[in-house]
């Protein structure tokens, strides 16, 4: 894995500017970039995050079963740290927020051992948020 890790843009669909603002910014901690009434450019540590005022794009999202959990196919995030992933996670437990899938350790004991949760904005947009105790596993099984 390189140490050169660029950050990366995604758009995302919403289903109203306001409520993805208190998401992002309140919930997450987002920074604001640009926006305007239809979109709005979220900065989530450093990467872009845009949402787009886009109602009809926001349908149930579709399952796979990951180590028996019934894991959101389409979802994004971010790899934190392993100590900043048990204060995140523990933060968000303390705020009563509602996880699509609990924080828990996957793969206990294997190479790709992580942390991980998921949780999903106010448009359905699922994330998830994962740490490894060493770097070096993220793409290892």
């Amino acid at each position: 894995m390189t140490n050169n890790i660029r950050p990366f843009h995604l758009a995302i669909p919403v289903t109203d500017i306001s409520l993805a603002y208190d998401f992002y910014v309140d919930m997450l901690g987002c920074e604001i970039g640009r926006s305007t009434d239809k979109w709005i450019d979220f900065n989530l540590r450093g990467n872009q995050i845009t949402a787009h005022l886009k109602p009809q794009e926001c349908d149930i999202n579709k399952y796979n079963f990951v180590d028996g959990d019934k894991v959101p196919v389409r979802h994004f995030g971010l790899i934190l740290e392993w100590g900043e992933w048990h204060e995140f996670s523990e933060m968000l437990i303390k705020r009563k927020t509602k996880f699509i899938l609990d924080p828990k350790i996957r793969f206990k004991g294997k190479i790709g051992e992580q942390a991980t949760f998921f949780i999903a904005d106010p448009s359905g947009n699922a994330l998830e948020f994962k740490a490894f105790k060493s770097k070096n596993n993220i793409f290892l099984n």
